[in-house]
């Protein structure tokens, strides 16, 4: 089963929100979703078939909801699912990559024992041409101005809500029906660059695996688990990602500059993320300054950590701070906070604002649950 239903934003708006709800066998849901990325504009990429056979053989093995999917996909391109030529994943219709803060606040520090996790998405409000260095094509939409929120309720495994900006078999935030929530942020941002080949690998893609976690994992321990056994790449865009489960647990997990893997825990206390490694800098107290391109990465973390360190927070605490590390609305700036994000973990809900440009209020808080 399939609905859609407009929950955003509308004719002026920068931002114009769908939610999609898909209901049934992954099959059912990745033909769905592949006909949806077919009117955005997508289309399968080739690939290597060496490369493409192996990529199939570890979604079977692996990931089974997306290996269902992807026969969907074949399906409703008329294609033999068996195929080794072209990905039919990567359901992408714009490009990735983002700044972004977060903030667990765990149920021991709450003021009603909720634990929430709260983040700001933060992205460029241009087009795709602009942030490339050239002028838009005629009718080119900004990059992040048609965002979905996907809720699929499958025939097996846990339901799930996903926010995604550019990849509807992806996403950059995500929660699940057992309460575990996921969310990706730029790691490092100072030596970021754009990516040189965005040719499909092995594995999972970096806006891939916040959704295989919800799909797969229950709590933050298996979560651990299956991102140390998991292949992932990220066509050099390093990011990193936070973690946290209803029980009360949360880690960062990010992959340092010499390609080892790091889980970065607080034990159980607030734990603040924004857009530089954490296990290269793991006390808050001692952050160096920002420079010209940390995009006040340290400095949003500070005013995130000064404003949860010893005290109980609130939901509308929570929602203070992640309004003191919005970006602002200033012509010269690159960034504007596309949409700002409140996982409650024990309710099992994603509570999002969305933004409808300069000079205009957020949307209406919306709240979605997988449940």
């Amino acid at each position: 089963m399939k609905n859609m239903t407009r929950v955003a934003g509308g004719k002026g708006d920068f931002q114009l929100v769908h939610h999609l709800t898909l209901s049934g066998g992954q099959f059912e849901i990745g033909r769905a979703l592949t006909e949806e990325a077919r009117r955005l504009g997508w289309s399968p990429v080739p690939v290597d078939p060496v490369v493409g056979r192996a990529r199939r053989t570890w979604f079977e093995r692996h990931w089974p909801q997306q290996h269902a999917r992807m026969d969907g996909a074949a399906a409703a391109l008329g294609l033999d699912p068996d195929q080794d030529e072209l990905a039919l994943d990567g359901l992408s219709y714009l490009p990735e990559g983002t700044g972004c803060s977060a903030l667990w606040i765990p149920p021991s520090a709450a003021t009603d024992g909720h634990g929430r996790v709260g983040r700001t998405y933060d992205f460029f409000p241009t087009t795709a041409g602009e942030v490339m260095g050239g002028a838009p094509r005629p009718h080119e939409l900004p990059m992040a101005s048609r965002p979905y929120v996907i809720t699929t309720v499958p025939d097996e495994g846990p339901a799930t809500t996903v926010i995604t900006m550019n990849d509807l078999d992806g996403c950059m935030d995500g929660i699940n029906a057992a309460g575990l929530a996921v969310m990706l942020l730029v790691a490092d941002i100072e030596n970021a660059a754009p990516p040189l080949d965005a040719t499909p690998q092995v594995g999972l893609s970096s806006v891939q695996l916040p959704r295989f976690l919800v799909e797969t994992c229950e709590n933050a321990d298996q979560a651990k688990q299956a991102l140390l056994g998991a292949k992932h790449y990220d066509h050099g865009m390093s990011l990193h990602y936070l973690v946290a489960d209803a029980h009360g647990q949360a880690f960062v997990w990010e992959r340092g500059r010499d390609g080892r893997e790091h889980i970065v825990e607080f034990g159980d206390g607030p734990l603040c993320v924004t857009n530089h490694l954490l296990h290269l800098n793991p006390d808050p107290m001692s952050l160096p300054a920002d420079g010209p391109g940390s995009f006040r990465t340290y400095d949003r973390l500070r005013t995130l950590y000064e404003r949860s360190k010893g005290t109980a927070m609130s939901g509308a605490d929570l929602r203070a701070a992640l309004r003191a590390v919005a970006q602002p609305e200033d012509p010269a700036a690159p960034f504007r906070t596309l949409w700002s994000t409140v996982f409650d973990t024990a309710e099992r809900t994603l509570s999002t604002r969305f933004y409808l440009g300069d000079g205009r209020p957020y949307s209406d808080e919306l709240v979605f649950s997988p449940r």
